[in-house]
């Protein structure tokens, strides 16, 4: 069966999902899919999704050749070849056109069809034991530079003191895996925040209410107050992504503060997660950011984890994940930050997941370069969440981490 044949029949499967009618509220529009020669639309009106193998102007159009749709049919599809998100950012091999705002409104409901074109069966690992019960949660009010902010953050386990840092646009529930795992908080005590503006931690009531922007100096003074005031000792520092980022800031301009740290998903640049419709007033931002994000995961990781996934992008503020961007995409650079950490000093794992195309295993590697006795870790099948899209499958990954910075701490 030819690609355009094979993607007609999984697409006819698809419309069927319970999901999609969730995605698109509201939505009219026509999408076109272009393969070779040939094309699919699918046509939405209203909200309701319908299949119509007939050519005709559409709103959105996505083009690529029979080789490259070839590789999207494969189980497992090769790294950009696994998402709408990843055709338009990572794939050269593929070309979109339509209004910038068709697109965004559309994102949700090519994205969740995508997933269901590509899937995949999930890396089948032994089930980790966990207790979520064993998770408490509290508040804490924290002085950061005179200024008062209720910190909102979750605790488990005792041990080896480890601060979790989530990502751009998220909250602490990203690691609610790792908090509620009975193994890990046999040895560690774990702490994960929601920094300010997200999740359960509110604006300071000093905040004047213009956009909110992160800067490295303005995250830099959150984590060492977070570090001084709420664990209260040396600590392993993990982030994912963003919080990646800031593990290798706080590793280069605060070791004195640290045991080790693991970035999850390091970037070296990752200039592309800009994007104008994640707070626009076109677009519904909670359906289009929360979509962005599940474009960047793995379809070897279960379903169900990653719908969790992206559901905590659907409930951020307005404005904070581009804000957030402000720093992961614009600010922060590799190059720069890399050369000024002393791994014989401060232990540094870089853990990189395959299908990433925001912090590839490429960008890892070279961070890896400038940061002497790092050690980096490519870790196979796994997207740009793996402490929660997939997170037995992650959990080997992590343990061995957290062993490399205690035996060389």
């Amino acid at each position: 069966m030819g690609a355009h044949a094979e993607l007609n029949k999984r697409i006819a499967l698809a419309i069927d999902d319970p999901e999609l009618p969730r995605l698109t509220p509201g939505l009219t529009t026509r999408i076109s899919f272009h393969v070779g020669s040939g094309a699919s639309t699918l046509a939405v009106e209203n909200g309701l999704v319908a299949f119509d193998r007939a050519v005709g102007d559409a709103e959105v159009n996505l083009r690529a050749s029979e080789e490259a749709w070839e590789k999207v049919m494969q189980v497992p599809p090769p790294a950009t070849f696994h998402s709408f998100t990843a055709f338009q950012l990572a794939n050269p091999e593929f070309t979109l056109s339509g209004s910038p705002v068709a697109i965004a409104q559309a994102r949700p409901a090519i994205e969740r069809l995508f997933e269901i074109v590509v899937a995949s069966p999930p890396i089948v690992v032994a089930k980790v034991d966990r207790n979520i019960e064993q998770v408490t949660g509290r508040y804490k009010q924290v002085n950061i530079d005179g200024v008062e902010h209720d910190i909102y953050y979750e605790e488990a386990g005792a041990g080896t003191p480890i601060l979790f840092l989530h990502t751009a646009g998220a909250d602490s529930r990203q690691f609610l895996p790792q908090l509620s795992d009975t193994g890990l908080a046999r040895s560690n005590r774990m702490i994960a925040v929601d920094l300010p503006f997200h999740g359960r931690s509110m604006p300071p009531l000093s905040w004047d209410g213009s956009p909110y922007q992160l800067t490295k100096d303005l995250y830099l003074s959150w984590c060492t107050a977070i570090l001084d005031q709420i664990v209260g000792d040396r600590a392993v520092a993990i982030g994912g992504s963003m919080g990646a980022a800031m593990c290798m800031v706080l590793a280069a301009e605060r070791p004195e503060r640290l045991l080790g740290v693991i970035a999850i998903e390091p970037p070296f640049r990752s200039k592309g997660r800009r994007n104008p419709f994640q707070h626009n007033v076109n677009v519904h931002a909670s359906l289009h950011n929360s979509a962005y994000v599940r474009g960047i995961m793995s379809p070897l990781s279960p379903q169900a984890e990653r719908r969790r996934a992206s559901w905590i992008y659907s409930q951020g503020a307005p404005g904070v994940y581009p804000g957030d961007l402000s720093f992961y995409s614009d600010e922060f650079d590799g190059a720069v930050v890399g050369p000024k950490i002393d791994a014989k000093r401060t232990p540094t794992v870089l853990l990189s997941g395959t299908y990433d195309y925001s912090a590839t295993p490429a960008d890892g590697e070279k961070l890896a370069d400038l940061i002497p006795g790092s050690r980096h870790v490519v870790m196979d099948g796994l997207g740009h969440f793996p402490m929660c899209e997939n997170p037995d499958y992650f959990r080997s990954f992590l343990e061995d981490a957290i062993r490399f910075v205690e035996d060389n701490a």
